[in-house]
């Protein structure tokens, strides 16, 4: 027998509920729509439901589905019922998604990929300084803090910090163009040493760190020169790292990829790092998508190691995308899929699916409003602004002004002002709005996890104008400003 499933939604909505789950037929489930007697569907709460549900609405149901914006604590609701409560999407529009995911729920905790994270400055901070860096990285996501030594600059600090950074959980590598500093930090304890080559192998022979293998200086560029480095590790019998370099672009970016697929080829079973940077730092380009291309490739190649960095502001995110991707490759190639409808979190200023409402079902839903409040939407046409009063559709949000009623409030201009400076720039840039929510950035902006089961606090201009009583009204009501030209200086 089929799963027989309750939609709980509001006024407003239930026709759109209805047409979505039609449009997905056949389904692989029965359902039934229930509108709650709310007009707006995220106004709906676990305490409204619990009061207004009767048993025999729900009871030859095998769980109710409420809108994803819905607040309180489903599990005690759930437990009040006697049937499962879940939340579903946020938006109408997501459904066919929201089924799809809950076939097979998408594991992001899986990776392949080591990440290095370079503090590349270490010699001129202090243990505090460095400690307080490798842990930003590491909640970013980095599993060894590369500490970066500086041309002729001495770092007298180097053993205290490798010390330091062991003392706190974290593997260290140490990255130098000197052999002296690699041998100090082998003899400090260090993890990793980058990078040995040909000329300076030997100290391999003196240490239990893993060396990263680079081509000479004198050959840059060589498979030749890495794979001698690469067989004195072999004899050794020690574990090795291989690199061999990506280079920038316009400056040899697309023969060192090639570099990269020969060595698989050659070594099969050989660790094999990637420094991204030369990418990520030296590329005028968001580096959100830098790193997700580069982890696709690091992923079709078993590339098991990456060196990052954040120097450049354009790149302060960089080591939280490369964990993002590095899992998203993962879980891809684990699906054998595409690395699409995983996670937003590389999406930064564009969304897949930003406007979830054409304008005729937009004009639709504003001949359904019954009251004074304004309501924002977008769609590819610009941003629509409607209530009971009327609608209006542009692409420049001061093109409103003449027509909202907001005079003596100006909380209520405030928030309106917000509001449709967040949608004009969703519009623009092709992102989803939402009413009420802040925009989505991916991870470039992080927000604290929110938790629906408590109640959305009062903003601060409901605040202000509650602490303060209603706004008088004006003596005199002001002019639109079109209708008396700029004003004087």
């Amino acid at each position: 027998m089929a799963e027989k499933i309750l939609f709980l939604t509001g006024k407003l909505a239930e026709p759109s509920v209805n047409k979505v789950l039609q449009q997905m037929q056949p389904l692989p489930f029965d359902y039934r729509i229930h509108q709650l007697g709310v007009s707006v569907a995220a106004l709906m709460t676990d305490k409204m439901i619990g009061r207004r549900m009767q048993p025999e609405q729900y009871q030859d149901c095998d769980r109710i589905i409420v809108p994803g914006r819905c607040r309180g604590d489903l599990e005690q609701l759930s437990a009040q019922l006697g049937i499962p409560v879940e939340r579903g999407p946020e938006e109408i529009k997501d459904l066919p998604l929201f089924f799809g995911r809950a076939k097979k729920p998408v594991d992001m905790s899986q990776y392949a990929v080591q990440i290095f994270a370079e503090i590349v400055d270490a010699p001129q901070r202090s243990i505090d300084s460095i400690i307080e860096r490798a842990r930003y990285y590491a909640d970013n996501g980095a599993n060894v803090i590369d500490i970066g030594c500086l041309p002729e600059e001495p770092f007298p600090l180097m053993e205290e910090a490798i010390q330091a950074l062991h003392d706190n959980g974290l593997k260290v590598s140490v990255d130098s163009l000197s052999i002296d500093d690699l041998r100090r930090a082998a003899n400090a304890g260090a993890d990793f040493l980058l990078s040995l080559s040909e000329d300076t192998i030997d100290l391999a022979k003196e240490t239990d760190a893993v060396p990263i293998l680079v081509p000479s200086p004198n050959h840059t560029g060589s498979i030749a020169s890495l794979e001698r480095a690469i067989e004195v590790m072999e004899k050794l019998g020690k574990p090795w790292i291989a690199d061999p370099i990506l280079d920038p672009i316009h400056f040899g970016f697309a023969e060192s990829i090639t570099r990269y697929h020969v060595l698989r080829q050659r070594y099969p079973e050989a660790s094999i790092m990637m420094g991204v940077g030369n990418l990520t730092e030296l590329t005028d380009a968001d580096t959100s998508g830098i790193n997700a291309i580069l982890f696709g490739i690091i992923s079709e190649l078993s590339i098991t190691h990456v060196l990052a960095t954040e120097v450049s502001p354009h790149a302060r995110n960089a080591i939280r995308e490369a964990d993002i991707a590095r899992r998203m490759m993962y879980a891809a190639q684990q699906d054998n899929s595409l690395p699409r409808d995983i996670t937003g979190d590389l999406l930064i200023h564009h969304d897949r699916r930003p406007f979830p409402d054409t304008d005729a079902e937009i004009r639709d839903l504003s001949a359904t409003v019954k009251d004074p409040n304004y309501r924002i939407k977008t769609s590819t046409t610009g941003v629509s602004i409607f209530n009971r009063d009327g609608f209006w559709q542009e692409t420049d949000p001061f093109a409103f002004y003449p027509h909202l009623d907001i005079d003596g409030d100006s909380g209520h201009a405030f928030y309106l002002g917000v509001e449709l400076a967040r949608a004009e720039i969703a519009w623009q840039l092709g992102k989803r709005y939402n009413q009420d929510e802040p925009l989505r950035w991916g991870t470039a902006v992080q927000f604290s996890e929110e938790d629906l089961r408590k109640q959305t606090a009062e903003g601060t201009t409901l605040r202000k104008q509650n602490q303060c009583g209603p706004p008088e009204k004006p003596a005199r009501k002001p002019r639109k400003r079109s209708e008396c030209g700029p004003p004087k200086k």
